[in-house]
């Protein structure tokens, strides 16, 4: 079992992508690189404690590399955007690969170097790639939160999916 730790903008919008994904084991929405242990969805929200939403996936390397997880989370966020995602901005919304050992960093700035070269963009991929820091678990109900709120979900995400479409196909 591995560990992978990704932020992209809200953290319900996340989740959905991985778990239809054979290999994953569990994912669990929380928070991450701040200064607060265990802070709340409130406090973080605040944007005073240095958090960023996340979500931290375990899974079967057998089945699913790193590699391919770091390729379902580019296509999940717009990475020449680091001020937020999408209609979430703000620090606790940045996007970040964090590495959990230097195998993960070497493929995650390997990706992202080749996403960059690709000529996909004409902005530079400005997602960062940070060492993982202690993960707290979000409150009980942000967990799968597009499953048990889904009329909420679609309202939020609506955007989102569209935007995504968007800089996903229309690129070059």
């Amino acid at each position: 079992m591995e560990r992978a730790i990704f932020a992209g903008g809200c953290f319900w919008c996340m989740l959905e992508p991985f778990e239809e994904t054979p290999g994953i084991l569990s994912i669990t929405s929380g928070y991450t690189a701040g200064h607060l242990p265990n802070p709340t969805y409130e406090q973080v929200c605040s944007k005073t404690t240095g958090h960023t939403e996340a979500v931290e996936i375990l899974f079967d390397e057998r089945k699913i590399s790193f590699a391919d997880l770091v390729a379902i989370y580019w296509t999940q966020t717009d990475p020449t955007d680091a001020f937020g995602q999408f209609e979430d901005r703000g620090d606790n919304y940045r996007p970040i690969i964090f590495y959990c050992n230097e195998k993960q960093r070497e493929v995650a700035e390997a990706s992202k170097a080749n996403l960059q070269a690709s000529g996909r963009f004409d902005k530079p991929i400005v997602t960062k790639i940070e060492k993982a820091q202690p993960f707290y678990p979000a409150e009980e109900n942000h967990q799968d939160f597009y499953r048990k709120n889904p009329q909420q979900y679609a309202r939020s995400s609506r955007r989102r999916h569209k935007t995504l479409k968007e800089i996903w196909q229309s690129q070059t």
